[in-house]
């Protein structure tokens, strides 16, 4: 475990000397491989490998991290390897270690002590402005936030987070940019700040995203944002896109993007495909949204009460639980429509008792709602007023229409967008359509794939 700290500190070492932001990136993957190994002792002992004894940050850093008994006595037992030194003094390596304490002391739950470490780097962070430190600084953004999450103090940061961003967006820090935009996006939204996080996204400046991770970010963000704002087409088309977008080892993540586009489908008029439901690992936690949308397409309101009620703390703790009481004039807009469907003509009093109307004058409810839906053209019907019925009109063929032709150009603009974002997404090494590969050269670069691959589904999975 030492020697591979240590082999991440030469890595870090290495491309800070020759301003290599890749090599940082291949030192934080594997970081979050070992982290689960991670030991007191360990961590103690590369302390004192990478840092001068002498430095503010050994002392602060070497205060956190709790000692443990005998272990002087411990024995590293791997094999011998290459001694490995690095040169001190190197802020890459300083902020490195601030950013194992505070993961070693989140995974062990010692939060108060990682919140002091996490605001001690965030200092020392504002007095550097290297491009190679922006790897390291953007993961520690993100663990400041959510240990403050954690102790429910997030409204304590969201000043520093501003003041951060705004620092990140004057040293031209694009990833630092990102991730401090999500995570002040979080914070608003975490106190259902929803007019203020839709201000500063607007303003916000925009550009290519060079993290997927923090781009499914903020568009599930965005689509919770345009949910709220009633914009409903934007928001369906963020949150399925975040899905579509997300590695496939962040399960929750997906879980959450789906709970949100099945609200939005459902308050578009749309009904969820049922292979939705059943995607593999998220059966259970769909399986409250599944009954919902049952009641929704039968346009049953009394199951539809029955469902809200019996999956309420579920709704809450998702916080879609007003989004749901929106969902009641959808399901009576749907049962108006099958009862539309089903009868050429149908008293007012009728449609009332169809739709289990518990008003005091449901005959009237009963003509407002289907006025309503003829307006909004959810229905193709008259109102007899004189007789209070409603009489339907015979539906027409579709293929006679637009309608057809507009589907076939939505789903063609989905699939030339697809491509354009793979196409833009292609990553080619620097002159390789000049300089042919060496077979040593061809070997590194396999094994640094290797290497990739099989830590990106460990590195995804803590990101989400």
């Amino acid at each position: 475990m030492r020697a591979d700290l240590k082999e991440i500190a030469s890595v870090i070492e290495a491309g800070s000397l020759s301003k290599e932001v890749r090599r940082i990136s291949r030192a934080v993957r594997l970081t979050i491989a070992l982290r689960r190994r991670l030991a007191a002792r360990d961590v103690a002992a590369f302390l004192a490998f990478a840092l001068p004894p002498s430095s503010e940050a050994f002392a602060r850093l070497s205060a956190l991290v709790p000692k443990e008994d005998g272990s002087e006595m411990d024995v590293d037992t791997a094999a011998p390897t290459a001694q490995v030194s690095i040169k001190h003094g190197l802020p890459e390596i300083e902020i490195y270690c601030y950013l194992l304490v505070v993961i070693f002391l989140i995974d062990n739950k010692k939060y108060d002590e990682a919140k002091t470490c996490a605001s001690a780097s965030i200092a020392r962070l504002k007095s550097l402005n290297r491009r190679t430190v922006d790897v390291l600084a953007s993961r520690l953004y993100s663990y400041y936030s959510y240990v403050h999450e954690l102790t429910n103090t997030l409204a304590e940061i969201r000043g520093t987070l501003l003041a951060l961003h705004r620092m990140a967006t004057l040293h031209h820090d694009e990833l630092g940019q990102e991730t401090l935009l999500n995570l002040l996006l979080r914070n608003y939204l975490h106190y259902n700040l929803y007019d203020q996080a839709e201000k500063l996204r607007s303003k916000a400046p925009r550009f290519e995203a060079h993290s997927n991770q923090q781009f499914c970010r903020y568009l599930f963000y965005l689509g919770k944002i345009r949910t709220i704002q009633l914009e409903y087409t934007d928001a369906k088309e963020s949150l399925l896109q975040a899905a579509r977008k997300a590695p496939t080892a962040a399960r929750g993540f997906q879980i959450q993007c789906n709970k949100w586009a099945i609200i939005v489908r459902l308050l578009l008029g749309e009904i969820p495909e049922r292979t939705v439901f059943m995607q593999k690992g998220m059966k259970a936690a769909l399986t409250p949204y599944f009954e919902l949308t049952n009641a929704v397409r039968v346009g049953d309101l009394e199951l539809f009460r029955s469902v809200a009620d019996k999956f309420s703390s579920t709704f809450s703790a998702d916080r879609t639980r007003n989004l749901i009481v929106r969902l009641r004039h959808n399901v009576i807009r749907t049962g108006l429509r099958n009862i539309s469907i089903s009868y050429s003509k149908i008293s007012l009093a009728d449609i009332a008792k169809k739709l289990r109307l518990d008003s005091e004058n449901p005959v009237a409810d009963a003509e407002s709602i289907v006025a309503k839906a003829i307006r909004d053209g959810a229905i193709d019907a008259t109102i007899d007023h004189a007789n209070g019925c409603m009489v339907s009109k015979e539906t027409g063929d579709v293929y006679s229409t637009n309608e057809p032709q507009i589907a076939f150009n939505s789903r063609i603009a989905f699939c030339l967008n697809m491509h354009n974002e793979g196409v833009k997404a292609l990553r080619f090494p620097p002159n390789s359509h000049k300089e042919k590969e060496s077979a040593e050269k061809r070997r590194e670069r396999l094994q640094q794939e290797e290497e990739l691959a099989k830590h990106m589904a460990e590195e995804d999975d803590d990101d989400f």
